[in-house]
C-alpha cells in the first residue's frame, strides 16, 4: 500500500510553532525535585529531525526501533547476552523522552535519556573516540570529578571491568556497537537537587553504527541506578507524565521522590523477578476491549520467573507488545468491534495489522491489573495519518525474529497518564493526566 508523501504530524507541529512565533522556553527554571521531560522531536531538542519525513516513514522507523527495543528486553530476561549499561531500544539514533541534567562543577548541561529498564547512567566524554555528540561531558573541566579505582565495590556491577593501571573501566556491546568506558564519579544536579559522587560510565570509545547520540539516565532498581544511588534523598520513588504526539511543545515531567505525588491513584503491586531483578514487573490479568473481556490464554499473561515471562512497564518502547497470543485476541475483538454492522477491508502498515483507510469509531482498550484497571481512550491506542487517511491500532504482537515472553506496556499508551514507580512499597500507580 503507497499513500501520498506527506509531513509526520510531528514536523508539522514544529512548523505550525514556528510559522506563529511559538517558540517554546527550552531554557525553562526547573525547581525543587521536577524535571521536565521532552520529546525527542520536542522543538528544545537537537535530535529533532532535519528534515520531514512522511507519516508512514517516521511511524514505520518508531515501530522498527521497537523490535530491536524488543529484542533487548527479551536478552534481558533470558540472560542470552551482555547486558549492556546502554539502553536496548537503539536509543542510540532517536530516543524517546530526555531530560536535562548538569553534571560537574561548574555544571555542564547534558541531555539524559529516560529508560526504566537499565541501571546505570551513562554520557560520552570528550575524550571519546567514535563518538558524534553534540555535546560531551569534559572531565577536565570539572573539578569534582574522579575516577573509581579497581578496588571501588562498584567495579563489580559493571559488565566486564577492567582494570587499566589502578582505574576501573569496562566494556559492553549492543547491536553493532562496542563501546568502552571509564566508570567515575560527579556531582550530578538533577532540576534543583545537586547528587555529590554520582557513580556513572564515562564513554571512552565507541565502535559500530548504533552507539548513542546522547547520554542516559537509568531508572531501574539495580544498585547503579538513580533510585539506588539517591535511596536517602529521593526514597526510590519517582513518577513521570510523558507528553502526547499532539501536545506542541512536546513536554511533560519527571518528579522524583515521594513530595508531591498523586494522592488519588491505584496502585498495582510490583513482582519481583530474580532474572531480571531492574525490570518492573505488574500482573496484567486480562484485557477489555469496550466492555468485553477478550479471551486470553492464561499462560500468555502469567507471570514465570523461571523463564521471565510476564508484563513490564517501559519508557524505551513506544508501542505496546503483547505475545502473540494475547494480541491476536485483543486484535480480533478490536476488528470485530470496529466492524460491527459495517463492512470495512483491514489493512497493514509495517508491523501494524490493523488499519483501516476510513473514519473509524475505536472502542477503549483497558488493561486490568491486579486491583488496578488503565483505561485507555483512542488517543492512546490509534495512530492516524496527517492527512487522516489511514488509522492503525498502536499495538502490535511480539517480532516474528524475537522469542519473547513479555508483554511490554509502552510510553505511547502511557501518555498524558501519571505514572508513580513506588518502589519501597513495591507498586506500580497510574492515574490520568495532561501532560504539559
Amino acid at each position: 500500500m503507497k499513500t501520498s508523501p506527506m509531513l509526520s504530524p510531528l514536523v508539522l507541529f514544529l512548523l505550525f510553532s514556528l510559522a506563529k512565533g511559538l517558540n517554546p522556553n527550552c531554557d525553562v527554571h526547573e525547581h525543587g525535585s521536577t524535571l521536565k521531560v521532552f520529546h525527542v522531536f520536542s522543538p528544545c531538542s537537537p535530535f529533532r529531525p532535519s528534515e520531514g519525513l512522511s507519516w508512514e516513514e517516521s511511524v514505520l522507523q518508531l515501530e522498527a526501533k521497537d523490535q530491536a527495543r524488543m529484542q533487548y528486553l527479551s536478552n534481558l530476561v533470558a540472560r542470552r547476552s551482555i547486558v549492556p549499561v546502554a539502553s536496548g531500544r537503539q536509543i542510540t539514533q532517536s530516543p524517546t523522552y530526555i531530560v536535562k541534567a548538569k553534571i560537574g562543577t561548574p555544571a555542564q548541561t547534558l541531555l539524559l535519556a529516560m529508560d526504566t529498564s537499565n541501571d546505570a547512567a551513562w554520557v560520552p566524554c570528550t575524550s571519546c573516540v567514535g563518538c558524534s555528540t553534540l555535546k560531551p561531558f569534559a572531565p577536565a573541566k570539572s573539578t569534582s570529578f574522579n575516577k573509581l579505582p579497581c578496588s571501588a565495590p562498584q567495579c563489580k556491577q559493571v559488565p566486564n571491568p577492567t582494570c587499566g593501571g589502578s582505574a576501573c573501566s569496562f566494556n559492553f556491546t549492543y547491536g553493532t556497537s562496542s563501546v568502552a568506558a571509564g566508570l567515575v564519579q560527579d556531582t550530578v544536579t538533577l532540576a534543583t537537587d545537586p547528587v555529590p559522587g554520582y557513580t556513572f560510565g564515562c564513554v571512552q570509545n565507541a565502535t559500530g553504527s548504533s552507539f548513542p547520540t546522547q547520554g542516559l539516565l537509568g531508572l531501574g532498581r539495580g544498585p547503579l541506578s538513580l533510585l539506588a544511588q539517591t535511596q536517602n534523598l529521593y526514597r526510590s520513588t519517582f513518577s513521570y507524565c510523558l507528553p502526547s504526539f499532539k501536545t506542541l511543545n512536546f513536554s511533560g515531567s519527571l518528579r522524583l521522590g515521594p513530595v508531591a505525588q498523586p494522592k488519588r491513584i491505584k496502585f498495582t503491586p510490583l513482582l519481583k523477578n530474580p532474572r531480571r531483578s531492574s525490570l518492573y514487573y505488574v500482573n496484567l490479568v486480562a484485557v477489555r476491549v469496550g466492555r468485553r473481556n477478550v479471551d486470553i490464554p492464561p499462560e500468555a499473561l502469567a507471570f514465570n520467573p523461571a523463564t521471565g515471562a510476564g508484563t513490564i512497564f517501559d519508557s524505551g518502547t513506544v508501542f505496546t507488545r503483547l505475545v502473540e497470543p494475547a494480541y491476536t485476541a485483543v486484535r480480533n475483538e478490536f476488528r470485530r468491534r470496529v466492524s460491527v454492522g459495517k463492512k470495512l477491508t483491514v489493512t497493514r502498515l509495517g508491523g501494524f495489522d490493523t488499519c483501516y483507510t476510513v473514519p473509524i469509531v475505536a472502542p477503549t482498550i483497558t488493561f486490568m491489573f491486579s486491583g488496578m484497571n488503565v483505561t485507555l481512550p483512542p488517543d492512546n491506542t490509534l495512530i492516524h495519518s496527517t492527512a487522516g487517511s489511514i488509522t492503525c491500532l498502536a499495538m502490535a504482537a511480539a517480532p516474528d525474529n524475537v522469542n519473547s515472553v513479555l508483554n511490554v506496556i509502552a510510553n505511547m499508551q502511557q501518555q498524558n497518564h501519571r505514572v508513580l514507580y513506588d518502589v519501597p512499597n513495591s507498586r506500580i500507580g497510574v492515574a490520568r493526566e495532561l501532560c504539559t
